[in-house]
């Protein structure tokens, strides 16, 4: 599986390399400003920013021009990982209730409180009629939809796999479970002959994944040398991975949550495609499992 396209909505981050920058720009504009269109009053924050994400990496890839897709839309998927993506609306819409019935509600917001609405917008906007998925199951979401999505090209339900990790801040999030990371970044993933028959460039190529019950046995069980580059979770429960270099995405972005498995595999996918070869290992731990991914330059 390669990795054929990638994309960011960050404040403070112009694009998937700044993630290997030691600091973010302070006062940058807000990514979602570059949307336009119809219906955005009504899309919550997390679903504006994986459609900024999601369009970048669509286009990255090659599969998005203007006016549209440049393969069939049955063909491309979409995966979203996102913990609180939506829990403001569906949190305002309870208290609506609560508080008075259910007329107080809208019925524009109403679509916005279903799980799978960033995952639906983002297939609505950009035409992609494949498999729609969503994954919200903590800390290791984001590696999890990365796999899931080779598993869904692998079984040939689509050709090419859209992963978008997302999550937003916002009042409720934040008296929730406190200040957390506000952003998306996404990615498109296929096999090496569809991006060889469509002649696309290939950034970085997806290897061992593992989901296990702690992070050193996740770690063992993909790593078989050391790597260049580790994208490390915030913790690291008594693994120490030897590496050339570590890279700690929630020092630099905050606590990332469902996101944090997708921007280490873009800034995985940066780094390795602008350096000559090499591995990263991308790993995450929650509060029972831990996930690994091994990711290589597209040339081996």
């Amino acid at each position: 599986m390669l990795i054929t396209g990638v994309g960011t909505a960050i404040r403070g981050v112009a694009g998937p390399a700044d993630l290997l920058r030691p600091a973010v720009q302070e006062g940058s504009p807000d990514p979602t400003a570059t949307l336009t269109g119809r219906g955005l009053r009504y899309k919550d924050r997390a679903t504006k920013l994986a459609l900024c994400a999601g369009r970048d990496a669509l286009a990255d890839a090659g599969l998005l021009l203007d006016p549209g897709l440049t393969v069939p839309g049955e063909s491309v998927g979409v995966v979203v990982s996102s913990n609180y993506g939506n829990l403001d609306t569906v949190c305002d819409t309870v208290s609506a209730i609560a508080g008075q019935d259910y007329t107080a509600t809208s019925p524009m917001s109403l679509p916005g409180t279903a799980s799978n609405v960033t995952a639906s917008w983002v297939a609505i906007s950009y035409g992609l009629r494949g498999v729609n998925l969503t994954l919200c199951d903590g800390a290791n979401s984001g590696l999890d939809a990365v796999s899931w999505a080779s598993v869904m090209i692998q079984a040939r339900r689509v050709r090419h796999m859209l992963v978008i990790g997302v999550e937003p801040a916002n009042p409720v999030v934040d008296a929730l479970v406190g200040p957390t990371f506000d952003g998306a970044a996404a990615l498109v993933l296929e096999s090496a002959e569809t991006a060889r028959e469509r002649g696309a460039r290939a950034m970085a190529r997806l290897g061992r994944h593992a989901r296990r019950e702690s992070h050193a046995r996740a770690v063992g069980d993909v790593l078989e040398e050391p790597v260049d580059l580790w994208c490390r979770p915030d913790t690291t429960p008594g693994h120490p991975v030897e590496s050339a270099r570590e890279h700690d995405l929630t020092a630099l972005l905050g606590p990332a949550s469902g996101a944090l498995g997708v921007v280490q595999c873009v800034a995985a996918a940066s780094w390795l495609e602008t350096s000559d070869g090499g591995t990263v290992l991308a790993s995450t731990h929650g509060v029972d499992a831990a996930s690994a991914v091994v990711l290589t330059g597209a040339g081996r």
